[in-house]
């Protein structure tokens, strides 16, 4: 008999409400090489990520309190935050 072996779902924090879910969950917020920041949608584009909820109001909570600029190491100017929250506004 051969145990089935149990995968590990990859957890990541998000900067908003600080809760812990699943990689697949949350929303990367990503700071590419040329060092422009937008949301990555297919968790694919290379660069620095942070992550947060698909929701607003994380959004809103993480750019009050500057933890996204953080965590990419970068001032995010407000019209990138705006352009960020209009987007995640119309994906839903």
């Amino acid at each position: 008999m051969q145990q089935q072996k149990v995968k590990k779902i990859p957890q990541r924090q998000c900067l908003g409400c600080n809760e812990h879910k699943p990689k697949k969950e949350l929303l990367r917020v990503v700071r590419s090489p040329e060092g422009d920041i937008s949301l990555d949608f297919t968790g694919k584009k290379s660069g620095r990520g942070a992550y947060i909820c698909r929701d607003v109001r994380c959004l809103k909570k993480a750019r009050k309190s500057r933890r996204i600029d953080r965590s990419l190491d970068c001032a995010i100017p407000e019209e990138v935050y705006d352009k960020m929250e209009s987007e995640l506004a119309d994906e839903k």
